[in-house]
């Protein structure tokens, strides 16, 4: 049985990874201020990190695995310099947000990362993607490269509290008709989603093994038509597992490039359509990150129809209305109207 410290922990990965370390028989300690519940079974450490004794009930133990989650370069350099000597295996879970570019197919962890936020404006700016290349410098240095660096791509799976995994299927179990769908040409667009569930496996299973250095912790790469397909499938699944009527929903195609005019935003968020990544070539690379370290390190991933179909599961009949990204019903219905007076198609 390891010991293991999850820094955070009570958010969605940090209690998935809670949970997939018990599930293994492992012991989990967590570190947090205690303001969102802990997953059940795990022993908890409640504590300010901007506190100067922030560390001080977990720095005089031996770990064998210590799991950063912060996005907060300060945070990351003082738990390396608290902790990194009682651990035997140190994990940051970084994000591929880091890199500098977004628009190579096929980049792998060679690829450059942002110039890291300085310390001076940790906690001031809101540049995601800089605080965690500056949290991954300091830990690697920290660790004399000692440490896995893990970068996920978009995370997805059932729970998922941005809603940008759970909209499509969603979407189509949802008997409301038509379905806008977006549409864009062949090679265009694409998906990659990993699963919440993969992801924290692999950072446990490759953290415990010593895995050292960076890796993109991504999905498999579909066409966004594909994604939706699979999407509609899941629904379709779910309903005949219920013995409810199977739908084969009507859909609206829905050209990409009309989103702007229609003030719809892409990716995520309100009034948009998640998974869509903005139009241009700065983010051709974004949804098809390299795989081949993660796998070579011992990833393993359920299909995106799976994950689409335990999200549909998860949630009920609690439907779209609720999430944080997607369209409405009433902005569905206008962007519809937009594209009938458009001379739009269904399919």
């Amino acid at each position: 049985m390891k010991q293991i410290l999850l820094l955070g922990g009570t958010g969605w990965l940090g209690q998935t990874l809670s949970r997939q370390v018990l599930d293994r028989g492992h012991a989990v300690t967590a570190l947090a201020r205690g303001t969102k519940p802990f997953a059940p079974g795990v022993s908890t450490v409640i504590a300010d990190r901007q506190a100067p004794d922030a560390y001080g009930q977990v720095a005089g133990r031996d770990w064998d695995l210590v799991i950063e989650l912060t996005d907060r370069p300060r945070f990351a350099r003082e738990a390396v310099q608290r902790l990194g000597g009682v651990a035997g295996n140190w994990v940051f879970v970084s994000s591929c947000s880091a890199y500098a570019l977004q628009s190579e197919p096929g980049a792998d962890e060679t690829a450059a990362i942002l110039e890291p936020l300085p310390e001076s404006e940790d906690g001031v700016s809101a540049d995601f993607g800089r605080a965690k290349a500056a949290c991954e410098l300091v830990t690697i240095q920290s660790r004399q490269g000692k440490a896995l660096v893990v970068r996920p791509g978009l995370i997805g799976g059932p729970g998922d509290p941005s809603g940008r995994s759970s909209y499509w299927p969603l979407r189509f179990a949802d008997p409301r008709e038509p379905v806008l769908v977006p549409w864009a040409p062949e090679g265009q667009a694409h998906v990659q989603v990993i699963d919440v569930r993969d992801l924290a496996a692999f950072i446990m299973e490759a953290g415990i093994a010593g895995e050292h250095g960076p890796v993109n912790a991504v999905g498999r790469v579909h066409e966004l038509g594909e994604a939706l397909h699979l999407a509609q499938w899941a629904a379709q699944r779910v309903d005949l597992s219920r013995a409810a009527p199977v739908r084969e929903a009507t859909c609206v195609r829905y050209g990409v490039e009309h989103m702007g005019l229609d003030g719809v935003n892409p990716w995520a968020g309100p009034k948009s359509l998640p998974l869509v990544l903005p139009e241009g070539s700065g983010y051709a690379g974004f949804a098809r990150r390299s795989d081949a370290r993660a796998t070579a390190a011992g990833l393993h991933r359920r299909s995106l129809g799976e994950t689409f179909e335990d999200i549909v599961r998860h949630a009920g009949v609690s439907g779209t209305g609720m999430l944080p990204s997607g369209l409405s019903a009433a902005e569905e219905t206008a962007v519809l109207e937009a594209v009938r007076k458009r001379g739009g198609a269904s399919g």
